[in-house]
């Protein structure tokens, strides 16, 4: 009979956190180096919820805790309408720029790395992405974070224009 162990530690508050980019960097001093770790963490509840955090400090486990905290203080919502964006949108970052398009069930996320770790951990099944320019991890994730916050669902360009839901769609 074999003993299975769960490594895979839930959090109390139900949200999936991905380590998007762990980076060590050496800082020369008298005795020799000195290592630091940058970790760029997102979290997400897979229904619309997600934000992320950058976090520093001299051991792996602490930058990592750093920037999973950093991420839940800082969350956004996504408008999903069935498993996608509602609309096209391209945000914008320092130099770089990232595209997202709705697409439709049965895609899934066409995207590359740091966007694919946003968009999954928010809960979309179905899109289309092109990341432009710098491909720096931060600024790549900040700008998909760009896109979505300027995401409007159906509801809100409906009261912004003064009508109802079923005068805009008929």
């Amino acid at each position: 009979m074999e003993h299975q162990k769960n490594y895979e530690k839930k959090p109390a508050d139900e949200f999936v956190e991905k380590l998007v980019k762990l980076n060590r960097t050496a800082k020369t001093v008298k005795g020799g180096r000195r290592m630091s770790f940058s970790a760029l963490t997102v979290v997400g509840d897979k229904k619309g919820r997600i934000g992320f955090g950058f976090g520093k400090a001299n051991d792996v486990t602490e930058a990592i805790r750093k920037s999973l905290e950093k991420a839940r203080a800082n969350l956004i919502t996504l408008p999903l309408k069935n498993g996608t964006i509602p609309h096209e949108m391209i945000g914008k970052y320092k130099s770089s720029a990232v595209l997202l398009k709705p697409a439709c069930p049965g895609t899934g996320i066409i995207a590359g790395g740091p966007v694919r770790a946003v968009l999954d951990a928010a809960g979309v099944t179905d899109v289309i992405s092109k990341s432009q320019g710098s491909r720096t991890s931060v600024n790549v994730v900040r700008a998909t974070f760009d896109a979505v916050a300027n995401l409007m669902d159906a509801r809100a360009v409906a009261q912004s224009r003064g009508k109802t839901l079923k005068e805009m769609w008929g």
